[in-house]
């Protein structure tokens, strides 16, 4: 039984990434309204009702802004760091929390879910390698900088959604205000497409059988140089590394 993963949408205006083993389906962030989220569930042939639960990343808006409206409104178990949960509203039941510790892994019916803890400009960011036991999917969308406990996590992957959030000449030469072309290329920032890149060539990519670029701004960023730069590391044609993208996201992959 295939492990398979698809991407609602990615981007500064919302995010969500499905994974799928068996009859269990686990959503990863959701940034986008009610009815945005069911309609691009409905894309992947997907109800909201598919969904065992929802694993979160971080409290800023285009990872968590849907998270509680639609948790509450489909009865969906939402699992976060205590830290991230400090963002949910006061009047988010209970009974759908699941705390997450950072360095723990943790099961969902067919899925392991493995957090690791993240340098970014959040109270307790995480990303996370999702697994049935055989293949290993491992998505990491926003990173400021990165670590050998990252790439620890992210070595001998089989699939990997890689943020490439920026082109450094691009974010510097563009109409930003300078505190905020700092936040974004800071240690706790987000990664250009050659920090992305160099991971690619510090960590065991030999079981890599889907790469795709993920979490690419509209203003500092083309998706040809986010696919130069990882297909450069890899040694392979450019034809071989998608996108996510923020109004289509990306199809179902299958690892």
């Amino acid at each position: 039984m295939a492990l398979r993963f698809a991407s609602l949408g990615s981007g500064s205006s919302g995010n969500g990434l499905v994974v799928e083993r068996g009859r269990t389906r686990v959503l990863m962030d959701c940034g986008f309204s009610l009815g945005d989220t069911a309609f691009r569930l409905g894309r992947l042939g997907l109800a909201p009702g598919d969904l065992a639960a929802i694993v979160v990343t971080h409290e800023h808006t285009d990872h968590l802004g849907g998270v509680a409206r639609f948790a509450k409104r489909h009865a969906i178990p939402v699992h976060l760091t205590r830290g991230t949960a400090l963002s949910l509203p006061i009047d988010f039941p209970a009974s759908l929390v699941r705390f997450v510790d950072p360095h723990a892994r943790f099961a969902v019916e067919e899925l392991l879910v493995d957090p690791f803890p993240v340098p970014h400009d959040a109270r307790e960011p995480v990303q996370y390698v999702f697994s049935d036991g055989a293949t290993r999917l491992a998505v990491v969308t926003d990173l400021g900088t990165s670590t050998p406990h990252v790439e620890e996590k992210l070595t001998g992957c089989d699939a990997l959604v890689l943020e490439c959030n920026h082109d450094s000449a691009l974010l510097s030469g563009g109409s930003y205000p300078k505190v905020l072309k700092d936040r974004i290329a800071g240690r706790f920032g987000h990664l250009d497409n050659g920090a992305a890149a160099a991971i690619l060539t510090r960590i065991d990519c030999a079981s890599l059988k889907h790469i795709l670029a993920a979490h690419l701004s509209k203003e500092n960023n083309l998706p040809r140089l986010a696919i130069g730069a990882l297909a450069g590391a890899l040694g392979c044609e450019q034809s071989w590394v998608g996108v996510a993208t923020q109004d289509e996201g990306f199809a179902w992959r299958e690892v």
